[in-house]
């Protein structure tokens, strides 16, 4: 049997000092070449570096002696550690199968403890099977403190983390309809650390796209729908925008949506705009919901619903809220009229006008085609002829629908120069309260007047500068 790397000669044209024992081959191909040179006259006859002498010690005896006190790769200290850790992982794993409520709890502890913050023990207990008896212990029922089915939930809430395989499989498992057996109490409200928790793995699990259908259909969304509404001091803070967040990943699937509209989730959400902790998650919400119709009647039904998203267009310190509003309103208007004409009675048009100067460059460019919706409208009025219904005008202004001219360009000329003077004014108006902006930043006093020269600047605008 011959090995590759053991047909070099000792005493040939490469040392064996030089070879560096990195791998099992080469370790028996070098200690099998050692013996060779060690038993007896290896080497090239006539070009031997060494000669045997019967007082000294051989070469090849000695560079064996040296390789046997190697270490072995077995004995790695890396791999000890990995060996004790896997070894410590089953142990955890095994204790989850007993039948001892006590040791199943202490279990799942270590396993919300070891989760924490290291995604290969994520992996590998979930390969042990650890998830079945995890979801199985949310029915203890034999807990009056509910100790046990929070643990449990904060342990699949980590092991869930950054792993889809774990998503996927704690919903396979049946852990959804657990997890909303243990809030729906029939003893009154449920415990609010159960609530906070169930809310948490929601939101986790809602993040995995197969996920979000069965989470939909399980009734999960009227308990979030519920928890926003419900919020007091016994709930904190970050359940309600977990909350959100959980709503917003079950949004994204058309389905859902409509479970939503069945909620009186959209009221609370548009109320709840001016909330800068979650006034951009919820617009990110409803520009989810304005992809279906039913949607979009539902935003339009909410008292003052227009007014609330033009207030946000004003909103220049969040550039987020003022993009994913004029997203909201752009849909809106373009698959209504009525809509549109609700957006101008709450005085769209100037917030508009002031988005195309000062908004980011999506804003701008959605504020400029929401103008040019606005001004086809107007178009419309111009070149409606034979007595139909004319539409309303796009600012203020009113129109007798029985007034006929015999020249038919009369109607066109007089629109255009009322056009002109309702641009002008919104010009007028734009700058005004920006120069109310500015003195409000600049902390001067209530009773400031702008100067001759900034009138005559208001006076003297033109339209030119309008994106139409």
């Amino acid at each position: 049997m011959m090995f590759p790397e053991a047909m070099v000669n000792c005493g040939g044209g490469k040392d064996s000092d030089s070879v560096v024992l990195d791998r099992p081959v080469k370790l028996w191909s070098l200690i099998i070449d050692s013996v060779r040179c060690g038993g007896g006259g290896c080497g090239i006859q006539g070009n031997s570096r060494w000669k045997r002498t019967g007082d000294k010690k051989q070469p090849g005896s000695e560079k064996l002696s040296e390789l046997l006190k190697q270490p072995e790769w077995w004995e790695n200290e890396e791999v000890r550690r990995k060996e004790q850790e896997l070894g410590g992982l089953k142990r955890v794993a095994k204790k989850l199968q007993v039948e001892s409520m006590a040791a199943v709890v202490e279990a799942a502890m270590e396993v919300r403890r070891l989760t924490k913050d290291n995604p290969q023990a994520r992996t590998t207990l979930a390969l042990l099977g650890a998830i079945p008896p995890l979801v199985a212990l949310l029915d203890g029922g034999q807990d009056p403190t509910s100790n046990s089915q929070i643990t449990a939930l904060y342990a699949l809430l980590n092991l869930a983390i950054g792993n889809d395989a774990n998503k996927s499989a704690i919903v396979k498992a049946g852990a959804v309809h657990k997890m909303l057996k243990l809030v729906r109490s029939p003893n009154g409200a449920p415990n609010p650390a159960i609530s906070e928790a169930v809310v948490a793995n929601f939101l986790g699990l809602s993040a995995l796209d197969s996920n979000r259908p069965i989470i939909g259909s399980s009734g999960a969304i009227p308990f979030l729908v519920q928890t926003l509404q419900n919020l007091d001091e016994n709930v904190g803070s970050l359940a309600n925008t977990d909350s959100l967040r959980a709503l917003y990943n079950l949004s994204i699937l058309p389905l859902n949506i409509y479970t939503l509209l069945e909620t009186d989730l959209v009221p609370y959400l548009v109320n709840n705009l001016g909330d800068m902790d979650v006034s951009e998650i919820i617009l990110s919400i409803l520009s989810n919901i304005v992809a279906v119709s039913d949607g979009r009647k539902r935003i339009s039904t909410v008292p003052d619903a227009f007014l609330i998203l033009v207030d946000v267009l004003n909103w220049t310190d969040s550039p987020g809220c003022q993009e994913k509003a004029t997203y909201i309103l752009i849909v809106m208007a373009h698959k209504s009229y009525g809509d549109r004409q609700a957006m101008i009675d709450a005085g769209i048009v100037s917030s508009l006008l002031e988005l195309t100067l000062l908004g980011t460059p999506l804003a701008q460019k959605r504020a400029s085609r929401m103008l040019e919706c606005f001004r086809g409208d107007k178009g419309k009025q111009v070149s409606s002829s034979g007595g139909g219904a004319v539409s309303a005008p796009l600012i203020g202004t009113s129109m007798e629908s029985d007034r006929r001219d015999e020249s038919p360009f009369g109607d066109e000329d007089e629109m255009m120069s009322q056009e002109k003077k309702a641009v002008k004014q919104l010009v007028q108006q734009s700058l005004r309260n920006n120069m109310k902006m500015m003195v409000k930043r600049a902390n001067l006093p209530h009773d400031f007047v702008p100067s001759d020269h900034f009138k005559s600047l208001t006076l003297s605008s033109t339209s030119k500068s309008l994106p139409f």
